[in-house]
């Protein structure tokens, strides 16, 4: 039977501090992520510490690592040997920890599009005009492919990872951006919830590419907070801050309808729980909430 391994990104801890102001310590995080009854938790590299190091760090809480996430300028030219060098230290890490896929994703938050508007600005109401341009899709393609290949040669597949903010959000950019790659070297990683943003059904996305789906993120999102934000043509922090993201089940996300199709399509690996902004008094109250929702739709 197909497995479905319920991971938690670390995301939502980033948005609390201690009362000293510094950031939650590793080791805190990964505990709470541990008593919120998650797997396992996103792993990359870290200067300073090897990936024997890391699995240790996540062993003795309890937890396995899962897929880390690499992202950046694919279509810039001057960006291509970094994304591979990237690839390699990624590929390598992941491989040491027994992991068998990598988010990858552009970013470009700031990438200013033909009608002088960035990214981030545009969030969540992307006209046509705000595409990338015919050689840019081409461009990130042959380096997202060099890259699928890299991680490939380590047993690490790529998997793309769709973000609203960035140059690939809408479900025809995400299209157009896979009839250009090699599906024998990049498979996918969607996002729920930033399918869904985005302007895009998640569940007919997944039903379209079940075959390629190696791996995704589990993400809610308030369909009232988008609307308002549509009209009103927020920028990406205004839609977080009035609330875009909700614990799982609190949204509009349809998460047993993606998972029932996952299972059809022997979906076997990790799931990974993100709220990236919560309005919840604590990170573990957040994720304690959306693992709570998982298992009453039975995972």
């Amino acid at each position: 039977m197909a497995a479905i391994t319920i991971g938690c990104g670390q995301i939502t801890w980033g948005q609390f501090r201690q009362a000293n102001g510094e950031p939650w310590p590793e080791e805190r995080v990964l505990a709470e992520i541990a008593d919120a009854g998650y797997a396992g938790a996103p792993a990359g590299p870290r200067a300073g510490r090897t990936a024997a190091e890391t699995m240790a760090l996540y062993v003795r809480h309890g937890l396995r690592p899962a897929p880390g996430y690499l992202s950046g300028l694919f279509w810039e030219p001057d960006q291509r040997a970094s994304l591979l060098e990237q690839a390699r230290v990624h590929g390598a890490f992941a491989a040491e920890l027994g992991l068998a896929e990598l988010y990858v994703a552009a970013s470009g938050f700031d990438h200013l599009t033909p009608r002088g508007l960035t990214r981030r600005q545009v969030a969540g109401h992307v006209a046509p005009e705000d595409a990338l341009d015919g050689d840019q899709y081409r461009r990130f393609a042959e380096v997202l492919n060099e890259v699928g290949a890299i991680t490939l040669g380590h047993g690490v597949r790529s998997c793309f990872h769709n973000h609203v903010g960035t140059v690939i959000e809408t479900r025809d950019e995400i299209d157009r951006l896979l009839a250009l790659v090699d599906p024998a070297v990049v498979s996918l990683g969607p996002d729920t919830g930033h399918l869904a943003w985005g302007g895009a059904d998640p569940v007919a996305f997944c039903r379209d590419y079940a075959d390629r789906i190696r791996t995704l993120h589990l993400k809610d999102i308030d369909a009232s907070v988008l609307r308002r934000g549509q009209a009103a043509g927020w920028d990406y922090h205004r839609f977080t801050g009035e609330g875009i993201f909700t614990e799982l089940g609190d949204g509009d996300v349809d998460f047993p309808a993606i998972l029932d199709l996952l299972r059809g399509a022997a979906f076997s690996g990790w799931a990974i729980v993100e709220t990236d902004v919560t309005r919840r008094p604590t990170a573990l109250e957040s994720a304690t909430v959306s693992r709570r929702y998982l298992r009453t739709i039975g995972v």
